[in-house]
């Protein structure tokens, strides 16, 4: 039932407005923010598509969340890594459901 709610809140809001809020500008130094995909695997827009995106929506509620609950570094590192692990568990996962269903992710290696 969440990741409905959570869908429906994600759709009724424009992308734009959704990432805006992300303080990405914060990152502590050193931190590599793990990619986020813009673009469905295949194209291919299905439940696992829009859960992946629910799922990072969610994280980064989390972040911003425990941002502002932040006291010190130690906090702020905190909240970012969480963030981290979530959006790359939330990837893994759906990679993992498009692979169940017969998609692949393409890689392009490029050189000799």
């Amino acid at each position: 039932m969440k990741k409905w709610t959570t869908l429906a809140a994600l759709l009724a809001i424009p992308a734009t407005a959704a990432v805006a809020a992300v303080p990405y500008h914060a990152m502590p130094r050193g931190f590599e923010a793990p990619p986020i995909r813009e673009r469905p695997i295949a194209g291919v827009l299905n439940q696992q598509w829009y859960n992946y995106k629910a799922d990072i929506l969610e994280a980064e509620k989390e972040l911003i969340s425990d941002l502002r609950r932040a006291t010190d570094r130690e906090d702020r590192w905190d909240a970012w890594d969480e963030w981290q692990t979530e959006v790359i568990d939330a990837d893994k996962d759906y990679v993992k459901e498009m692979r169940k269903k017969g998609y692949r992710v393409g890689r392009v290696t490029v050189g000799g």
